[in-house]
């Protein structure tokens, strides 16, 4: 392409990175051509060459530029599986909306997947209703981790203890006007590791 259009490529290698920074994937031609004001068929072309060129890549989640694939190598791609209650069991479903990719230097190693709390029993752990969590899958967990535990075939959220004495399990709401559960048994699908906030808003009123 003639270096006229240098403004053009930067600015659609600026947007695809912009897009990844939100946590979305690479942008469709069509989102692409309406946020540029130019035409879905010119930005299409303008990916073609761009990847014929080496200034942009075709990775698993789309177009991706140099900086993105470096940052890649150091990167996850976790799930966003659905909700988690903070109150009430409800029944356990896993519908996959999508994936972000999340550094390894915040998540560590491991296999992650990020579930919506919803609920007001987690608030006093600082889990608040339409919070992500980060979980990290696995199958046990030490007392006092906060666990998303499947019990009788319902989900929830809660921080778990051990009642030896009686061979409980005790699964314990962060918020003091609700009760524990008390379960012979759960299983534990992973344990939580941050809370990732819109603090936009959290901060409304």
């Amino acid at each position: 392409m003639r270096s006229k259009d240098r403004r053009i490529k930067d600015l659609i290698k600026a947007y695809i990175e912009e897009r990844a920074e939100r946590g979305g994937n690479c942008p469709s031609c069509r989102d692409t051509a309406r946020e540029l004001g130019i035409s879905a068929s010119t930005v299409c072309r303008y990916l073609s060459a761009m990847e014929a060129d080496g200034e942009l890549v075709l990775g698993e989640f789309g177009y991706e530029t140099a900086a993105m694939s470096r940052t890649d190598r150091e990167s996850v791609s976790v799930a966003i599986l659905g909700d988690v209650p903070c109150g009430s069991l409800t029944e356990e479903y896993e519908h996959c909306e999508g994936y972000v990719r999340l550094p390894t230097s915040l998540v560590g190693r491991g296999e992650f997947f990020l579930l919506k709390a919803y609920g007001e029993s987690m608030i006093d752990a600082g889990i608040s209703d339409g919070d992500l969590v980060l979980v990290r899958r696995q199958s046990d967990a030490a007392d006092g981790d906060i666990v998303v535990a499947l019990v009788d075939g319902a989900v929830t959220l809660k921080r778990m203890y051990r009642d030896a004495r009686r061979r409980h399990i005790v699964l314990h709401p962060e918020n003091s006007s609700m009760s524990d559960i008390i379960a012979e048994y759960c299983e534990i699908q992973g344990v939580a590791v941050k809370v990732i906030k819109d603090l936009g808003r959290h901060g409304q009123r």
